[in-house]
């Protein structure tokens, strides 16, 4: 990896509690936030956050669990932090849930001094009723992991426990987990993720824990970790060693008594879960010598794959067209699930084995949505459903998969005046001639003549589509206002699968901002709106894009949301969790890498005397992911050309920026004043 540039002036902002870092960012806060907090639409625009991030008529994100409960994590205006509550499908179907507070983290937090941020429960299959809760201190991805009983509503006396750290773990049995975590000092790749893999039995201190498989500490990626594949049942069939050699590529081997056996499989494939005695991989990468393409969903007789992983001989279940992708993977008892899309559009697919393959049903659920599986029972075959739209409040289905049937169980309430707006997806050509989609909502009477202000946003990375979703705080303090929205499905992203992501990785990154361009540019030539009125906005990754559209188009745009940014891509390998993500990027240190990442890098391309907008950075100081120091020099940076700029640093809230829902409320009222004040002014 590169190493840290040493003519750097504030490399001291990459201490991430220093002194001297922290009193730089409570300046800018003191600074910049009454510009925002003291415009008359702030406190309105906070309210109207805060009432659509605490409503208690929400669609709670219910799952099913072993016991045949249905458990979801919950937070509103008396539960910030968030409650871990349970209920009975029976009365969760007739519309009266009788919850039952199965952890209380509010409660927790303040007993115990702390500032907690839920981080999930992972359960002991089948019944569900030991499971290992992750608390993060702030919002850090480093979790604390403790042993908890749901049955007794309490953590287990001396029971499984990890101490702080970036673990990656799951249950054999209730007395034995497989865990990779930073046994020794130091031991963590050079992204700061573990990479040995041990058995963690009851009653024994970690450091009696056995190794049975170990990478290496130049790895790249998020780390070691194991995957357990069970029977419906619970009775464990295999367990995998999940290595990743860099953002994307990863080997996988079969942890047996005999040591870990690699799987003959192409470093871009991702195990997807295990039904009816088939391991399920999808592919990021062709597999030209099997006939295999990028894309393709396959399967794997999981006795032949234990018996000789060396050789595996899969059989195709699924192979997307050129305009569709495979969003997510499920299991039930009996049937594998897919949700796919088509020109970004949702559907779900449910396939039951069927002689030497598998027969597939389509369920019935709304068109021209996204779709999305929110979770999936082993007991029987029935599944939560999701779908969404921009301007359609979300829908919470209970579907079955094996006979197709779907069933609304909640329908959201609408949070903004939608009777007015429309939704179209247009296609922009990019530099090199693709056609690009993206999203608008817009009132219905726009006048086309470039004067409404129109909020752009973006990622165009990792795979991550951008699919369609309610716009509920959109709307409510955009839309409502007199605003366009849109989205742009840019490659980077995982719209139509592996290859619109491979198209936009290392060496051809700047294909995925000439895309974010040509979306910008046809707006304004459509009269959408114009540079005048464009506003654009994304987070991590998208921050990053968003740097770089300041620096290479900034005539395009009157105001620019960056938000937990990646900023110095010279220097990114060196800070936070930066090491990881050489598959996305590419490695300063490579020469023909680090000449096209000179090429865009924001911090590196920062000039004076330029005719940038004001900005508005965003970043938290317990983002332990990409760090902190990114926005704080280029605050630093365009404080140094004399720019006029927006800064806001969270003390608390981790990679998203806020820890509970007043700061969320807060972080979404402050951008919208700022993007009145750009655009709409």
């Amino acid at each position: 990896m590169g190493a840290a540039p040493n003519d750097d002036p504030y490399a001291w902002m990459e201490e991430i509690e220093g002194a001297r870092a922290l009193e730089w960012a409570r300046a800018e806060n003191a600074r910049s936030l009454p510009q925002l907090q003291n415009d008359p639409r702030y406190p309105a625009l906070y309210e109207d956050a805060l009432k659509i991030a605490t409503a208690t008529d929400r669609i709670p994100g219910v799952y099913f669990a072993g016991d045949g409960q249905l458990y979801d994590y919950w937070q509103d205006r008396e539960h910030v932090r968030g409650i871990w509550r349970t209920t009975t499908l029976e009365t969760y179907r007739a519309g009266a849930p009788q919850w039952r507070t199965v952890l209380d983290v509010d409660a927790l937090a303040k007993a115990e001094s702390a500032n907690w941020v839920w981080h999930g429960a992972n359960c002991l299959p089948p019944e569900d009723r030991l499971c290992l809760v992750a608390l993060s201190d702030g919002g850090k991805d480093a979790d604390i992991v403790r042993e908890f009983d749901t049955s007794t509503g309490k953590f287990v006396d001396g029971g499984l426990r990890l101490p702080e750290g970036k673990h990656r773990y799951s249950w054999v049995d209730r007395d034995t987990l497989v865990v990779a975590t930073e046994w020794e000092k130091g031991q963590v790749t050079t992204s700061g993720y573990p990479y040995v893999l041990k058995l963690v039995k009851r009653g024994q201190p970690l450091s009696a824990a056995t190794e049975v498989f170990r990478g290496e500490a130049r790895d790249g990626g998020y780390g070691v970790s194991p995957i357990v594949l069970r029977d419906p049942d619970g009775k464990v069939q295999a367990i995998l060693a999940h290595r990743p050699l860099d953002t994307f590529n990863a080997e996988h081997y079969l942890v047996t008594d005999a040591g870990p056996k690699k799987l003959d499989l192409p470093t871009k494939a991702s195990v997807q879960g295990y039904v009816a005695g088939r391991l399920l991989v999808t592919l990021e990468q062709d597999w030209a010598a099997r006939g295999f393409r990028e894309g393709d969903l396959l399967d794997f007789d999981l006795a032949a794959v234990k018996a000789d992983p060396a050789r595996l001989a899969g059989r195709l279940v699924l192979r997307p067209t050129e305009t569709q992708a495979i969003e997510q993977v499920a299991t039930t008892r009996n049937r594998l699930v897919v949700a796919l899309y088509d020109n970004v559009k949702g559907q779900i697919l449910s396939f039951a084995p069927k002689g030497d393959g598998w027969a597939s049903t389509k369920l019935d659920l709304p068109k021209d949505s996204s779709i999305s599986i929110g979770s999936a029972t082993e007991n029987d075959d029935r599944m939560i459903v999701y779908a969404t739209s921009y301007l359609t409040p979300s829908q919470q289905f209970l579907a079955d998969a094996s006979t197709a049937e779907t069933a609304v169980l909640k329908t959201a309430p609408a949070r903004f005046d939608a009777s007015k707006h429309m939704v179209e997806q247009h296609w922009a050509t990019s530099k090199d001639g693709t056609k690009v989609p993206y999203f608008v909502v817009r009132p219905k009477d726009l006048k086309f003549d470039g004067s409404a202000p129109t909020l752009l946003y973006a990622y165009g990375g990792f795979l991550v589509s951008q699919t369609p979703g309610y716009a509920s705080t959109v709307g409510k303090l955009w839309l409502e206002k007199g605003g366009v929205y849109v989205v742009a499905n840019i490659r980077g992203g995982g719209e139509f699968g592996p290859r619109w992501h491979n198209a936009g990785l290392k060496l051809n990154r700047m294909r995925v901002y000439e895309d974010f361009f040509a979306v910008s540019e046809d707006l304004i030539r459509r009269r959408i709106t114009s540079p005048r009125r464009l506003g654009i906005m994304g987070g991590s990754n998208g921050g990053l894009l968003m740097g770089v559209a300041l620096t290479k188009r900034p005539e395009l745009y009157n105001a620019v949301v960056i938000q937990v940014p990646l900023f110095d891509m010279i220097g990114y390998t060196h800070i936070g969790a930066g090491a990881s993500w050489v598959g996305e990027y590419g490695d300063p240190a490579v020469p023909a890498e680090r000449t096209v990442i000179e090429s865009y890098s924001p911090y590196q391309n920062l000039k004076p005397g330029q005719k940038y907008p004001r900005v508005f950075l965003e970043t938290s100081t317990k983002d332990d992911r990409v760090h902190p120091a990114h926005a704080r020099k280029a605050g630093a940076r365009l404080k140094e050309y004399g720019y006029d700029y927006l800064y806001y640093e969270n003390i608390d809230g981790g990679h998203a920026a806020a820890a509970n829902l007043n700061e969320r409320a807060m972080r979404q009222a402050l951008e919208y004043t700022y993007l009145h004040q750009q655009l709409i002014d």
